[in-house]
Parts: C-alpha cells; sequence; structure tokens
C-alpha cells in the first residue's frame, strides 16, 4: 500500500500537525459540516461555530488519533480498535462519514502546510486516510 518513503512523510507531517492539532481538525470539521451538512446530525448538541471549543477540543483529539495512527501504519487495526467499537456501536457514526471527514482533512493540511504539501504528500496522505477510514469502518461489516 505505501511505500517506505511515503510512510516516512506521512509521519513527519503528522508530527509538525501536532502542535496545531486543534487548528487542523476544527479546520477539517468545519469544512465537513459546510460541505456534507449531513453529517452535523451527531453533533446538533455542540457548538459547531468557528473557534468554538467544542470543535477545537474534538478536532485535537481526531488529529491526535490520526497522528498514533501514522506512528506505525502496519499496526492500524490495533490503535484504531477502541475507535472502531466506539463509532460503531456506542456513538453509530455512519461509516461513509470517515471518508467524508478524510477529504476535508486533506484540504486542511493543503491550506495549514501550503507548499510543503506537494502533490506527492497529497498523494501519500491520501492512501494513509483512506486506510484510516476503512479501518474505522471495518466493524459494521
Amino acid at each position: 500500500m505505501l511505500s517506505k518513503k511515503e510512510r516516512e512523510m506521512i509521519v513527519e507531517i503528522w508530527e509538525r500537525i501536532i502542535p496545531v492539532a486543534e487548528d487542523v481538525g476544527s479546520d477539517a470539521l468545519l469544512r465537513m459540516f459546510a460541505t456534507y451538512p449531513g453529517t452535523k446530525t451527531y453533533f446538533n448538541h455542540w457548538d459547531i461555530s468557528p473557534h468554538s471549543p467544542n470543535l477545537r477540543s474534538h478536532g485535537k483529539k481526531i488529529v491526535l488519533a490520526i497522528a498514533e495512527g501514522a506512528k506505525d501504519i502496519s499496526q492500524l487495526t490495533v490503535t484504531l480498535a477502541p475507535l472502531q467499537t466506539y463509532h460503531a456501536y456506542q456513538l453509530r457514526i455512519d461509516p461513509t462519514n470517515f471518508k467524508l471527514f478524510s477529504h476535508c482533512m486533506l484540504v486542511a493540511l493543503a491550506v495549514h502546510l501550503r507548499d510543503d504539501f506537494t502533490e506527492v504528500h497529497h498523494a501519500a496522505m491520501d492512501k494513509f486516510l483512506s486506510a484510516f477510514a476503512a479501518v474505522l469502518a471495518e466493524k459494521y461489516r
């Protein structure tokens, strides 16, 4: 799936994003809610306005979970097992939302990293985020 060089790029990107996890994560969530309004149904009890504490907190959690998964991509299923169960059985999130969020995360990364997010980085990150979304959706089968 991912070459050694792509894996290294992904780890490097997430290490750079961790200090601004709240900004990037909340940006990706806002993009998802604006582009795919149906995804807001799971968050109707939150303030989902820009810079809200709810979005910043949840955005940070998401970014940190993705960054943790990037540390050892070969163990993604093991790393994400608790999140799989939580999202599938307790939250009952539509698994399509994981893919939608992945697309929004790509845009947020491009905005925050600018010229450092080349087409090669984009392609590698797209592969990784697709795998991340697929692993989260596995419990739904």
